[in-house]
């Protein structure tokens, strides 16, 4: 469960503060890409000197934006600029955060650390500033497990493969812009390593799967953690709800044994029990067998403002 705020942090019936305490163990490991503050309409996510307020009224973002000086104050950690992205219930609604507070002549690309690793930031680059801090904890999983060869699903700026690769995996990085896995070769980069020992494909993840399979190739790790909503080649429609088992029944195709593959969404209409429904249906489908898993909810999203995530063990 998040740590509880201090008494001079402000208080909300929806907002939840992390606490001095917690900013202590991130600063102890290497971490200054985290949440601030969540809540039901609004969160505050910090990426190194930076915030970026995400709302889905007006009015969260104003509650925000005046409470968080406070928090400042509180924790002494000053925030060099903050910004505000507004989350539209439609994808093409998205725009680029805007600058509510700071310097308008700093630069919008930064770094950001997570458990002693560097991910490019950049506030410029669309409605996603390029590091999905809800994912910690997942990221930090793959790390640990040290798996040999790892696929990344709908990789976007490839951060589960530089957690990997940082391991000693082998990765393949697999997404539909090329614009996000040239961002992800970047972030290799930050951290020392060698993007062209690792693979990038620029694809429809859904054609790139069956190709795979076909040429019998399997992977220690799996990371699934799909969008919502999304358009793939010759605008192939992908939802969330009604696809990801379909999707789960070919990524099992591709594990090794005692392969351990991450399910993932954001989607508010699946349930952590909709997710394991999900999972065993595939398995059944399959004829496969996994033992399901999952890490310990982070200290600064509580769970119920958290991505649904399960790590299935295979058998």
């Amino acid at each position: 469960m998040p740590h509880a705020a201090r008494s001079a942090t402000p208080r909300s019936s929806v907002i939840t503060w992390v606490a001095r305490s917690t900013l202590d163990v991130f600063h102890a490991a290497g971490t200054d890409a985290h949440r601030i503050a969540s809540g039901e309409v609004g969160w505050i996510e910090r990426y190194g000197e930076d915030a970026l307020i995400s709302y889905q009224e007006p009015r969260a973002r104003e509650e925000l934006l005046e409470h968080l000086p406070m928090w400042e104050a509180d924790c002494g950690l000053p925030l060099r600029r903050v910004f505000g992205r507004f989350v539209p219930r439609q994808n093409d609604e998205r725009i680029a955060p805007g600058l509510l507070r700071g310097d308008a002549a700093l630069p919008l690309n930064i770094t950001a650390r997570e458990n002693g690793l560097v991910y490019g930031i950049d506030f410029s680059a669309g409605y996603s500033v390029g590091l999905f801090v809800d994912q910690r904890a997942n990221r930090e999983f793959l790390r640990r497990a040290a798996p040999r060869r790892v696929l990344n699903t709908f990789a976007y700026t490839c951060a589960f493969s530089v957690a990997a690769a940082r391991a000693g995996a082998e990765t393949m990085s697999v997404d539909l812009s090329r614009k996000s896995l040239d961002r992800g070769r970047d972030n290799f980069a930050l951290n020392g390593l060698d993007a062209a020992a690792h693979k990038f494909i620029a694809d429809d993840v859904r054609e790139v799967l069956p190709r795979l399979a076909r040429r019998r190739e399997l992977f220690d790790a799996i990371i699934l953690d799909p969008p919502t909503f999304s358009r793939g080649n010759n605008g192939r429609r992908f939802q969330v709800e009604s696809d990801f088992e379909e999707l789960l029944a070919a990524v099992l195709e591709l594990a090794a044994p005692r392969a351990k593959i991450l399910l993932s969404t954001n989607c508010t209409r699946l349930s952590q029990r909709e997710l394991e429904r999900i999972a065993n249906h595939a398995l059944k489908l399959t004829r496969k067998s996994a033992d399901f898993y999952r890490v310990l909810a982070l200290p600064d999203i509580p769970p119920e403002f958290a991505a649904r995530t399960l790590w299935l063990r295979m058998k």
